[in-house]
């Protein structure tokens, strides 16, 4: 039975560890540059940037997580929940935790009032996709995800 609460500042060891994990699954091992100070300031500093929760198994270990933050859409006039992390240790797949992480995390946008629930998903990760199109996901095919980073993104602010 998988049980998943919220996260505290003592978790953080964990989900950094988780997110380099699922750095390396998604075939970026090197591109973390988050630290335990960082997350614990952007999950649990004075203003919040995101929240987590923790799938843990019966005898309290952790099986994975999810990080998700609050976004807003003009279209629907509602605030919604974007999915940025969604890992599940590889021992513990196929056992129902993705599936309780995400009926938990809808759960929460529900009892919020949240318009949407939504995330990003690798083209190549066909199993996720398959996975999330079973729980009621649809693709946003015609849409594409833009970024502006580091050097660029102070060119863009004209610093």
């Amino acid at each position: 039975m998988t049980h998943i609460r919220f996260a505290t500042a003592a978790d953080v060891p964990q989900i950094i560890a988780f997110v380099r994990e699922l750095a390396a699954f998604e075939r970026e091992p090197d591109a973390v540059v988050a630290t335990e100070a960082m997350l614990e300031a952007a999950l649990f500093g004075p203003r919040p940037a995101a929240e987590a929760v923790i799938a843990e198994g019966a005898d309290g270990a952790p099986l994975g997580f999810a990080l998700f933050f609050q976004n807003f859409s003009t279209w629907t006039g509602l605030p919604g929940m974007y999915l940025e992390d969604l890992y599940v240790t590889p021992a513990a797949r196929g056992a129902g935790v993705g599936k309780a992480l995400l009926r938990h995390l809808a759960d929460i946008a529900v009892e919020r009032g949240y318009g949407r629930f939504e995330w990003s998903v690798l083209d190549w990760n066909q199993p996720a996709i398959d996975f999330y199109r079973a729980m009621g996901a649809v693709g946003m095919d015609e849409w594409t995800v833009q970024r502006v980073t580091g050097d660029a993104l102070r060119a863009l602010a004209g610093r």
